[in-house]
């Protein structure tokens, strides 16, 4: 780790703490636009559809469980000069052969899936142009260029942009189904209906919860926060983070009770879904509200696309570089000149087009069974592996007293590890084994 009495470019002490402004705000952003994907939107609208507003206390809970895992990440990239996947290589080889297995496995699905799902809203804002094949290879290629040539700068402010579209709209669909305000207030006492416990474990864990938050910590040190005076900095950015993200899924709860539940109107699940939504705005409030949703599913999917193109390809080429050759001992690897060093190198643009182009292929074919499973269980699995190695990490030695957990970080990170465990249970027994 380096120094506490080194200095800036300005000459001020690096270890001064920044005041936590607004004006910094960015990398919770990015993992706010790109967390909440058009899967998890379906998944809200119908436990609203199914249950009314009385899960919105899971929606609050998981708003919580999600701040404290985000900050856990991110906590340790500032406190300790490593990056996550330095600190998860020194937990034992285990987490270097699991996480290379998953990486490969994951990005090949989720590639295709990303593509489909931006191409939906814009085949269905143009039914007469082109298929979905050609504009699922039109958004990632757009993805791969936009990632290729640009670098964090200007990636946080693109995705500042899709984020503030996504807000809006989903507000304003919220706002015109007129929410009932009683109700939703009700649905802060926690309940769970017969048949609710695995959608209220879902909204709890599900929405904004992907390998994307591990990412946050390497997009902080993108940002140039490398050190821990940027901490309070840090936790103000992801509170503004998972309260946005929070704020979706309680805005998509609203749509779903009050457009979806009073009707029994069913959904597709999946990101179809939204494409079903946009028909019953059409039929309820007109053409020009169906198509502003569906600018707003499009920004939703699109910035899931490149955020996820930039954010798990800075931690593929972190994983290369730390398999390679470990970080010489007492030496920073972590922090913005590394970030940039990282965007530019081999193995971040070859994850990229590992992203784009074999995806590509399964647009075409059915998904094979077997790498159904494999994705199915890999994927399972991380959202407890990423709770449970925090734990391990900033409870032991290799993070300065000062920055380990307390008894709230602890109490927060087992609560989401026994609940990812869960989930991880139910998820593996759904697959079509």
């Amino acid at each position: 780790m380096a120094e506490t009495s080194a200095t800036t470019e300005t000459g001020e002490p690096a270890s001064r703490p920044r005041k936590s402004s607004w004006k910094y705000i960015g990398p919770g952003i990015v993992v706010a636009a790109t967390g909440v994907g058009a899967g998890d939107l379906v998944a809200t609208l119908i436990a609203g559809s199914k249950f009314g507003y009385t899960l919105m206390w899971a929606a609050v809970i998981g708003c919580v469980v999600k701040i404290s895992l985000a900050e856990a990440a991110g906590r340790w990239h500032l406190a300790t000069g490593r990056t996550l996947f330095d600190g998860w290589r020194s937990l034992g080889p285990w987490t270097t052969v699991y996480f290379a297995v998953y990486v490969v496995v994951w990005g090949f699905i989720y590639g295709a899936t990303a593509m489909s799902s931006s191409a939906l809203p814009i085949v269905a804002l143009f039914p007469d142009g082109p298929g979905l094949k050609f504009w699922a290879i039109v958004t990632g290629l757009t993805g791969l260029v936009f990632v290729w040539f640009n670098r964090y700068a200007v990636f946080e402010k693109v995705m500042t942009v899709l984020i503030g579209i996504m807000f809006v709209v989903v507000m304003y669909v919220a706002i015109r189904v007129v929410p009932d305000v009683g109700a939703s207030f009700a649905g802060l006492l926690p309940v769970l209906p017969d048949g609710s416990l695995l959608y209220t474990l879902g909204l709890i864990g599900g929405v904004g919860g992907t390998i994307t938050m591990a990412a946050y910590g390497y997009w902080v040190n993108a940002k140039g926060w490398s050190d821990s005076s940027w901490m309070k900095v840090m936790r103000l950015d992801n509170r503004v983070a998972y309260i946005t993200t929070g704020l979706f899924v309680v805005a998509m709860l609203i749509v779903g009770a009050e457009l979806l539940h009073a009707s029994q109107t069913a959904l597709t699940s999946g990101d179809r879904g939204l494409v079903d939504l946009g028909g019953v705005l059409e039929d309820r409030f007109g053409a020009g509200t169906a198509k502003l949703f569906l600018v707003g599913f499009f920004a939703t999917s699109f910035s899931s696309l490149i955020g996820v193109w930039h954010g798990v390809s800075l931690m593929f080429a972190d994983f290369v570089e730390r398999f390679r050759a470990s970080a010489a001992a007492g030496e920073d690897n972590a922090g913005p000149a590394v970030a940039d060093r990282q965007q530019r190198s081999l193995p971040f643009r070859a994850y990229l087009l590992w992203l784009t182009f074999p995806p590509m292929t399964l647009l075409w074919l059915d998904e094979p069974f077997g790498l159904v499973i494999a994705y199915g269980v890999l994927g399972a699995f991380f959202m407890p592996f990423l709770a449970l190695t925090l734990i391990w990490l900033l409870n032991s030695s290799r993070t300065p007293g000062e920055w380990r957990n307390g008894w709230i970080s602890n109490g927060m990170l087992a609560l989401s590890g026994l609940l990812f465990v869960v989930l991880c249970v139910q998820q593996v027994r759904d697959l079509p084994w």
